[in-house]
């Protein structure tokens, strides 16, 4: 009987995550690779070790007990290998995370990260909403306005929306007050559509009637429609500040839109981080976790 490595590490693998989709996604193969893999180590040991439904996998008691057993064999075995690889072999975290944040906080940072740890490469995938984000990376950037479950959770910061514009529709209707708004087109996140109305309730505007309100799906092209002059949107800081540094967007009121929205860093998996993931989840604590009035 020929029992492949590659087996018990899809095996042990598919134990943890029970789904063969997610298996796959972690070990870099296709599905129909993880099933034939598994189904041959089923035929080596003539015992069925997972319960096949159609949309979900379990352990049999078989397949509990095989696992316990094996498991503890492979974390050695990789422990050993570890130890004997080259110490200059490159190591790689990835991440994913919202692509505003990618591109206003995280990207400008990383020469830091490269200077500091060159042996460590970083894989980061980008989405533009909640909806897109899966947890096949080692760590995800949410934004969530409730604290997610997961064991290892750090709290990053909270975001405000504010009214802005670029410098010429500033000159033209700051002095116009809030009635500006009701001759200019209202721009926010389609996300939050009732954000501007919230923003007019909260600031005791009693008579809003916005002459039009555009939604867009990303925020980036929210505050690219600002900057471009489309109109004054809801921006969020302090992620945007870069934006009011530069003079691209100017705050039209000092109001802000205090949300229940905030940043998390996850990581994912039960067990503890290993070490260049947990470098990365200090650098990121650091740099990150701050919070807004």
């Amino acid at each position: 009987m020929h029992t492949s490595l590659r087996g018990l590490r899809c095996f042990c693998v598919a134990a943890e995550c029970l789904s063969f989709k997610e298996t796959a996604k972690k070990l870099f193969l296709t599905p129909s690779a993880v099933s034939h893999q598994i189904k041959q180590l089923e035929e080596n040991l003539q015992q069925p070790l997972f319960i096949r439904q159609t949309r979900s996998i379990s352990l049999t008691e078989t397949g509990v007990r095989f696992y316990e057993q094996i498991e503890p064999l492979m974390q050695q075995l990789t422990h050993t290998v570890n130890e004997f690889s080259h110490q200059d072999q490159m190591l790689e975290v990835s991440i994913e995370m919202p692509e505003f944040f990618a591109s206003e906080l995280f990207v400008p940072q990383l020469v830091g990260w490269s200077t500091q740890y060159p042996k460590i490469n970083l894989k980061l995938e980008t989405v533009k909403t909640r909806a897109e984000q899966q947890a096949h990376t080692d760590l995800s950037i949410l934004l969530s306005g409730n604290r997610p479950t997961h064991e290892h959770t750090f709290d990053l910061f909270p975001l405000n929306y504010v009214p802005a514009c670029n410098k010429n529709l500033y000159r033209q209707i700051a002095s116009k007050g809030y009635s500006a708004l009701k001759e200019t087109p209202l721009i926010l996140h389609q996300a939050r559509p009732y954000a501007w109305h919230q923003w007019a309730e909260n600031i005791g505007f009693e008579d809003f009637q916005p002459k039009q309100i555009i939604q867009l799906d990303s925020m980036f092209s929210v505050a690219r429609a600002a900057e471009q002059g489309l109109g004054v949107a809801l921006v969020p800081l302090p992620i945007s500040q870069a934006w009011f540094d530069s003079g691209n967007l100017i705050q039209l009121f000092p109001q802000a839109l205090n949300s229940h929205d905030r940043y998390f860093l996850i990581h994912h998996g039960k067990e503890q981080p290993k070490k260049e993931v947990q470098l990365l989840i200090e650098w990121i604590v650091k740099r990150f976790t701050y919070h807004t009035n």
